[in-house]
């Protein structure tokens, strides 16, 4: 395992998986670059050389396959050693909505710019449409951590904290602050199910708090984050894919 390792990260330390991702990302679109230049190169070669000889065509064509076999088999044993060392063992699409106001105002959160249609990681992030997407290979419990998804989005979530990149220009909340007159605190409330029905929770520690793993909403989780002066045990603010499953008469609270 440790020469496979060595293989594919190209260091002896396994300790590491939650830099796994990042690393097999870099060194695939590293060796695939290297590769389509190599490759260019022979072509040109072949093309300049004028009746090259047996042996020329030889070497040339088994370069080329050595070349893109060499390549393949990277990408190859990069993803199935990924899959394995990873806690899903293999890809997974979840889902989970979420809602964040400041103060009796909801935030809508900043747009994708350009070619993507995401804010966050490839694995990690949002579609302009208030659901967190966790889309492929979870290496650690963590990285599907809430506080990870805010760090993503360019944002911070804590217990006394809340920044957020907003449309309207980045919120940045800390405990006591001031909110409608009065000292504000960050609030962190989940929904959950279990067959036909729902509940609430009031979360803590809401930087840790890691993603149910569902691929609907529901029974995925429906996150309320509320930086409000008014301490409560529940949140009457309820997401919309909640909402429309219980008036539906799908779900009921428990």
């Amino acid at each position: 395992m440790d020469f496979i390792h060595f293989f594919i990260t190209g260091s002896f330390d396994s300790s590491n998986v939650a830099a796994l991702d990042a690393i097999i990302r870099s060194n695939s679109i590293t060796y695939t670059i290297w590769a389509s230049v190599l490759l260019l190169i022979l072509t040109v070669i072949s093309a300049v050389v004028r009746k090259p000889n047996n042996f020329v065509k030889i070497l040339l064509f088994v370069s080329m396959i050595l070349i893109i076999s060499a390549n393949t088999l990277y990408l190859a044993g990069a993803t199935i050693y990924k899959n394995e060392r990873s806690i899903t063992k293999g890809p997974v699409h979840w889902h989970a909505d979420m809602e964040v106001w400041d103060c009796g105002k909801e935030l809508d959160l900043i747009d994708p710019v350009g070619w993507s249609n995401k804010i966050g990681t490839p694995i990690l992030h949002e579609h302009n449409d208030k659901r967190i997407h966790v889309e492929g290979v979870v290496l650690t419990d963590d990285y599907a951590s809430l506080g990870n998804y805010f760090k993503v989005i360019g944002g911070r979530l804590t217990q006394y904290e809340l920044t957020y990149p907003a449309i309207d220009g980045t919120i940045a909340r800390a405990h006591g602050d001031d909110c409608n007159g009065a000292p504000g605190m960050v609030q962190v409330f989940v929904y959950k199910t279990e067959g036909d029905t729902f509940w609430q929770e009031k979360i803590m520690n809401p930087e840790d708090y890691i993603l149910s793993g569902d691929s609907g909403v529901p029974p995925g989780d429906c996150i309320i984050v509320e930086f409000d002066s008014m301490i409560k045990d529940k949140t009457d603010r309820m997401c919309q894919s909640y909402m429309v499953q219980e008036q539906l008469g799908k779900i009921t609270e428990r």
